[in-house]
């Protein structure tokens, strides 16, 4: 169980150092939270407490150590419902310490779920914020399927992509996690303040930094690793070459988790990245149960996909040959048929008088034919193509 001191030396430090600071994690990882912060505000305690991290960086370190109230930002979170988790805690996602030094120093959390519980079960879906239609109906898609099946959904509550899987999910009454690179209580982007606050309400909404804290590019970037460290998979429906989801599935096959990609037309740049990734070690995924397939239990295999059966499927093989061999157009003699199909004279009459009780032809005095009416099979689509 984590102290009471520990707790409120994390919650200083993540507005100390920037998320996913490695050599920040190397010195938390030596000295403690406490040990850190303590060193950090106290420099002639241990003058050399910090040797081989560059000066500037310790400087600025030490300058927002000294003007950290972390008993307001645990009370400012607290006031939106929320809390705060940090390694020790038994809601700590243990899959996070797979990040080593890049861990996050605490995760801010808004939401009632479990956030442990939850990450055990979990996808990301991500892709382009600029996404096409088609992207969005994929990524909605996947999602709801997801949720239906019992799996939480996890993206970056970004414009285009993200912002379909979050939908998707909560559509199904399912569970959703947005990865937020702000505080918990800023909704960011603007234009997504309803449905973050749709996500709090019915899934999770979590992040590195403190209530209060604005995102920057650098922050978008990291905290990719997070949803890639907490999730089973990560799923990119639509990326460019430079895309951030491909930061994402990058991370995610560094960590040894599965990597899928949706294609898109080879036409369109915004599928570009995916087809790269689907070049190397990611996985092509259409469906919900394609996802399930490699990040589910042993055993949640996707149906088996396959084109309608034909009543012609059906035939013998002697009697498909003697079907093959009859030409389209006038009737023709036996002997021509029995010759084309390789057939004895006897054996072909036994199987057109089998194909005529199918349908599949008619005879004209000595002579057969090919039915003029096609034969549909029982699984065919009525009007369809």
């Amino acid at each position: 169980m984590t102290s009471d001191d520990e707790r409120l030396a994390r919650a200083a430090l993540t507005r100390v150092v920037e998320p996913g600071d490695v050599h920040a994690g190397r010195w938390l990882r030596l000295y403690g939270a406490v040990g850190f912060l303590q060193r950090l505000r106290d420099p002639a305690e241990a003058p050399d407490a910090f040797a081989g991290t560059g000066e500037k960086r310790v400087a600025g370190w030490r300058l927002r150590a000294a003007s950290t109230e972390p008993g307001r930002d645990l009370d400012a979170v607290g006031r939106h419902g929320g809390r705060f988790v940090v390694p020790g805690d038994i809601e700590w996602p243990r899959q996070l310490d797979d990040l080593g030094d890049t861990r996050p120093v605490g995760l801010w959390i808004r939401g009632r779920a479990d956030l442990r519980t939850w990450a055990l079960r979990s996808v990301a879906v991500v892709g382009a914020r600029a996404c096409t239609p088609y992207g969005a109906h994929m990524a909605t898609t996947l999602a709801s399927g997801l949720a239906e099946e019992g799996w939480v959904v996890v993206s970056g509550a970004a414009f285009g992509i993200d912002g379909a899987a979050h939908r998707g999910a909560l559509a199904a009454r399912g569970a959703t996690v947005a990865v937020l690179a702000c505080g918990v209580d800023i909704p960011y982007p603007r234009g997504h303040a309803g449905l973050i606050g749709r996500v709090a309400e019915q899934g999770l909404v979590i992040g590195e930094l403190p209530p209060g804290s604005h995102p920057t590019p650098s922050r978008f970037i990291l905290r990719n690793r997070v949803i890639a460290a907490l999730t089973r998979g990560t799923v990119v429906v639509e990326a460019e070459y430079r895309s951030g989801s491909l930061v994402t599935a990058r991370a995610a096959a560094r960590l040894g988790r599965h990597t899928m990609g949706v294609p898109g037309a080879v036409t369109s740049g915004l599928s570009a990245g995916v087809h790269e990734l689907l070049r190397g070690e990611a996985t092509l995924v259409t469906e919900a149960a394609e996802v399930i397939e490699l990040v589910g239990d042993m055993g949640q295999l996707a149906p088996v996909r396959r084109g309608p059966v034909l009543p012609r499927d059906l035939l013998a093989p002697d009697a498909a040959r003697v079907l093959e061999a009859i030409p389209a157009g006038p009737a023709t003699p036996v002997g021509d048929i029995a010759d084309r199909s390789g057939a004895t004279l006897d054996d072909t009459l036994v199987r057109l008088y089998e194909l005529h009780s199918l349908g599949f032809v008619e005879r004209q005095g000595d002579d057969w034919r090919l039915t003029n009416t096609a034969t549909e099979g029982a699984n065919a689509r009525r009007g369809g193509t």
